[in-house]
């Protein structure tokens, strides 16, 4: 079993990023949903990126950061979206992180820092055809990261495809990405 924090999107904590996690819980790991947003959610995207460069990237991930402050080395980072904000400042900064997935987009390694740990994991999921999807960025760090990372690409345009709570979910390509999270988990 895998210790997770998983980091919800833009809209913030909603019931597809619980069921997200109910589903990775449900498969025997243990995981923390932290509330990056103190409660708030968003209708878009937009509103929840305007919030976010509100607050301050920044602080978004220093939340991040104090929600896993308590967890044993080995512990696997999960983003979606805006969540890998955190997700690469931990995986970049932290040496406790054993793993780390990004869903629907990431951050270039500039963000946070100029490399890669060394052997550190990194799973990233992306629709082909999402604006917010970043698959330019992810193509990058896999040529930069090379065999540390899998980079996977689906058929679509969607970009919050793995929350089932809204219009973006994909069941078939989010089942998908669930496999392929718990591959990674299983030899952390």
């Amino acid at each position: 079993m895998a210790e997770v924090v998983l980091f919800h999107h833009a809209l913030g904590r909603t019931t597809g990023v619980d069921a997200f996690a109910e589903a990775l819980r449900s498969a025997g790991q243990g995981v923390v949903v932290p509330d990056l947003f103190d409660g708030r959610r968003f209708e878009t995207v937009e509103a929840g990126v305007a919030y976010a460069e509100g607050v301050g990237f920044g602080t978004i991930a220093d939340r991040g950061e104090g929600a896993a402050s308590g967890l044993a080395a080995g512990f696997a980072v999960i983003g979606m979206s805006l969540g890998n904000v955190p997700t690469m400042k931990l995986a970049q900064n932290d040496g406790r992180v054993g793993g780390a997935v990004l869903l629907h987009g990431g951050l270039p390694l500039g963000f946070f820092g100029d490399g890669w740990p060394e052997g550190l994991p990194l799973q990233a999921h992306t629709n082909r055809d999402d604006d917010w999807g970043d698959l330019d960025v992810l193509e990058d760090l896999k040529s930069t990261i090379g065999d540390a990372m899998d980079l996977f690409v689906y058929e679509g345009a969607t970009h919050l495809f793995t929350d089932a709570s809204t219009e973006d979910h994909d069941p078939r390509a989010a089942g998908l990405v669930l496999e392929r999270v718990l591959d990674l988990l299983a030899v952390l």
